[in-house]
């Protein structure tokens, strides 16, 4: 037992300290010296995980020997945007009519502070055998090569672990507690630069018009039907991003014309059978035209799912302990760093309602920011329990 009584730490307050940080990434901006010195001083070891210039916090407190409950989260934000279409300060985190304003107040500023703040105070009167890894990166809104990647890499040189792993993510579409996400879809873009040869318009048998056999390629597959859903995901999508032909000119052919696919494929699919798939479909279109179609790729994240069981079922009645509601497991929405932490241990994203993130004037309704750090901790009191 603590000498001195412990004082909880205050959610709100940590977020707002979090959101004054300018971490538009790759800029640390403050916020991880700001949670490293909070955690040092509640006796968390804490590594800096710093690569490619990308900042990244690792925190653990208890042996690494012992069973071991991580979180996962992120403080970096995406830009502002317009600065004056915003009725706040962007980096003020001021309180106005119920919600805390600024840029990362929703993604995801409050569910780090919540876990951070739910972890403190477990600390201070935690049973022996418990233990608690934190990692927070920099990067998890960019690139995402020198963040959580950073991190695990680092963990599996040092002989860390997770035995599970929450992901502070927004995942609450409209209300507390209504949504946790057991997987994520895959992602991968497709990037096809169609090549023929430019001629004057009036003598089109003198040209080789690279135009229609792109747009015959692009329209076949966004018109194919990769699968109906899985047991746990929604269909896989085929999205036309960008057709471009860069020509000012009516009377001319172009040489060259460029389209972009994105695709968000479930658990029925990888990436490497979808990049055998389209490099085909060029192909195809490439010999019955003439036509050049070349491709790259990339690869955002292949698809992953943690089936309901344990760690689901911890969070589930965790929120519905604090929220009256049972949080549904879905695999919808983007990516997430958790497609990283899935390689190393089950791993389940819950966090507060996400509807204003990214948008000017980015808020969370404050009286959540608690509710979540009481889902948090009782998270990790049973775990432990």
């Amino acid at each position: 037992m603590p000498d001195t009584p412990h004082t909880p730490v205050d959610p709100v307050a940590l977020t707002q300290s979090l959101v004054r940080c300018a971490s538009v990434t790759p800029n640390e901006g403050g916020a991880l010296v700001l949670l490293e010195e909070l955690l040092s001083n509640a006796g968390f070891s804490c590594t800096r995980v710093d690569r490619g210039g990308v900042s990244n916090l690792f925190a653990r407190w208890g042996s690494r020997n012992a069973r071991t409950l991580g979180f996962n989260g992120h403080t970096d934000v995406v830009p502002v945007g317009d600065q004056d279409a915003w009725t706040v300060d962007p980096f003020g985190a001021e309180i106005r009519d119920g919600y805390l304003y600024g840029r990362g107040a929703t993604d995801m500023k409050s569910g780090v502070a919540a876990w951070v703040a739910a972890a403190v105070d477990f600390v201070a009167d935690a049973p022996e055998d418990a233990s608690l890894v934190i990692t927070i990166t920099g990067d998890e809104e960019g690139d995402a090569t020198d963040g959580t990647t950073a991190i695990l890499d680092w963990m599996t040189e040092a002989g860390e672990k997770m035995n599970d792993c929450v992901v502070g993510e927004p995942t609450c579409p409209d209300t507390m507690g209504e949504m946790m996400k057991i997987g994520r879809r895959g992602s991968m873009t497709a990037f096809f630069a169609a090549r023929g040869v430019q001629g004057h318009s009036a003598y089109p048998h003198r040209a080789l018009n690279p135009v229609p056999a792109l747009a015959r390629l692009v329209a076949d597959i966004s018109a194919h039907e990769l699968d109906r859903g899985t047991d746990h995901f929604d269909a896989s999508t085929i999205a036309v991003t960008t057709f471009d032909t860069g020509n000012p000119a009516n009377n001319v052919i172009p040489a060259e014309c460029r389209a972009t696919v994105n695709i968000r494929f479930n658990d029925s699919h990888s990436s490497e059978e979808l990049i055998t798939w389209l490099q085909a479909e060029a192909a195809r279109v490439g010999d019955a035209t003439g036509v050049d179609i070349e491709m790259t790729t990339k690869v955002s994240g292949e698809s992953f799912v943690t089936p309901p069981g344990p760690l689901s079922r911890l969070i589930a009645d965790a929120a519905e302990s604090e929220t009256g509601l049972r949080p549904k497991a879905s695999t919808t929405g983007g990516t997430s760093d958790a497609r990283f932490v899935k390689n190393i241990c089950p791993v389940v994203e819950f966090g507060l309602v996400g509807k204003t993130m990214h948008e000017v004037d980015e808020r969370v309704e404050v009286t959540q920011i608690p509710q979540l750090k009481s889902i948090y901790a009782r998270i990790i009191r049973d775990y432990f329990a």
